[in-house]
C-alpha cells in the first residue's frame, strides 16, 4: 500500500492469541502499548501549538469551541467541552461537543450515524456558527465523512477548521486548516480505536482547552480561580486557595468565597 494510505490503527495487534493470555499478562501488554502514547503525542506538538494559538485568537474576538466526531471521539470531544465551565468558569456554549446521531449516541452508538456527510453541516447550523468560531473534527481513522462533510462546509464559509486524527495523510487531514496527527500505532486488540487512539486524543483535548483557558486568563499562577462551586469539593479546594491567598482563617475564607462565587471574585473584594 503507498505512503500515507496505510491506516495504522487499523493494522495487526502486535499481540496474538490474547484469549489464551493469563489476566497479569493481558495487563502487563495493554500497559505496555498505552506507555507509547504520549511519545506519540509529543511528536505532534509543533501541531498543536498552532491551533492551540489560533483558538486562542479567535475566541478572544468572540468566537467559540466546537468539537465533532462520532463514537469514541465524539464522546471525547463532549467530555472535554463538558468540563470546561465547571473548571473554568466559562458560559456554558462557548465550547461545544457535538456527536454523530446527536445526545443519543453519547450512551448508545446509532448505526450509519458517521456515514452521512451533510449531517454534521446541519448540526453546527443549529448552533447559528459565524466565521470567529473553530470547528475541531475527532476521528482516529480520519476518513469519518460527518466529519469531513462539515469540515468542509466550514472551509467553504471561512469558518476555522483543525482536526485530530491517528492516521498518517488522512482525507481529514488534508480537509482541516490545522491538522494533528498523532500517529498511536496498531491496537492492542486489532481496531479497537478506543483504547490507544482514544487516549491519544484525550491527551491532546487535554492539552488543548487547558492551554486556550490557561492564555484566555482562566488560570492565575497555577490555580483554577474561576472554577464553579458545584459540590463541597470545590468549596473546600476554593476555601484552601483563599486561606493561603490572603492568609486568612479557613471559616473566614469559606464565608468570603461563598458570598462572591468564584476565588478570583473572592480575592478581589477582599483587596479592594
Amino acid at each position: 500500500m503507498a505512503a500515507g494510505k496505510t491506516k495504522t490503527t487499523e493494522s495487526d495487534s502486535k499481540y496474538n492469541h490474547l484469549e489464551k493470555m493469563n489476566v497479569a499478562d493481558l495487563l502487563k501488554n495493554i500497559n505496555k502499548e498505552d506507555k507509547t502514547v504520549p511519545l506519540a503525542v509529543e511528536k505532534a506538538i509543533p501541531q498543536i501549538e498552532k491551533l492551540v494559538k489560533v483558538i486562542v485568537t479567535q475566541m478572544k474576538k468572540g468566537g467559540r469551541l466546537f468539537y465533532m466526531g462520532a463514537g469514541t471521539s465524539g464522546r471525547l470531544g463532549i467530555v472535554d467541552a463538558s468540563e470546561c465551565p465547571p473548571t473554568y468558569g466559562i458560559a456554558q456554549g462557548v465550547v461545544v461537543g457535538i456527536i454523530a446521531g446527536g445526545d443519543t449516541a453519547i450512551r448508545k452508538a446509532v448505526e450509519f450515524a458517521e456515514d452521512d456527510e451533510n449531517q454534521g453541516w446541519k448540526d453546527l447550523q443549529s448552533y447559528k456558527i459565524t466565521p470567529k468560531d473553530v470547528v475541531v473534527g475527532i476521528a482516529a481513522s480520519g476518513r469519518t465523512p460527518y466529519v469531513i462533510g462539515a469540515l468542509k462546509a466550514c472551509n467553504a464559509k471561512k469558518i476555522t477548521t483543525g482536526c485530530i486524527v491517528c492516521n498518517a495523510g488522512s482525507e481529514l487531514a488534508k480537509t482541516a486548516k490545522y491538522p494533528i496527527e498523532v500517529i498511536s500505532g496498531a491496537e492492542f486488540v486489532t481496531g479497537s480505536t478506543r483504547m490507544k487512539a482514544g487516549t491519544a486524543q484525550k491527551l491532546t483535548l487535554n492539552m488543548i482547552s487547558t492551554s486556550v483557558m490557561i492564555k484566555l486568563g482562566r488560570v492565575k499562577g497555577n490555580k483554577m480561580v474561576d472554577m464553579q462551586l458545584s459540590n463541597n469539593k470545590l468549596v473546600n479546594r476554593g476555601t484552601n486557595m483563599l486561606m493561603k491567598e490572603l492568609n486568612i482563617d479557613y471559616k473566614s475564607a469559606e464565608a468570603l468565597l461563598l458570598k462572591h462565587g468564584s476565588v478570583r471574585r473572592a480575592t478581589n473584594a477582599y483587596k479592594k
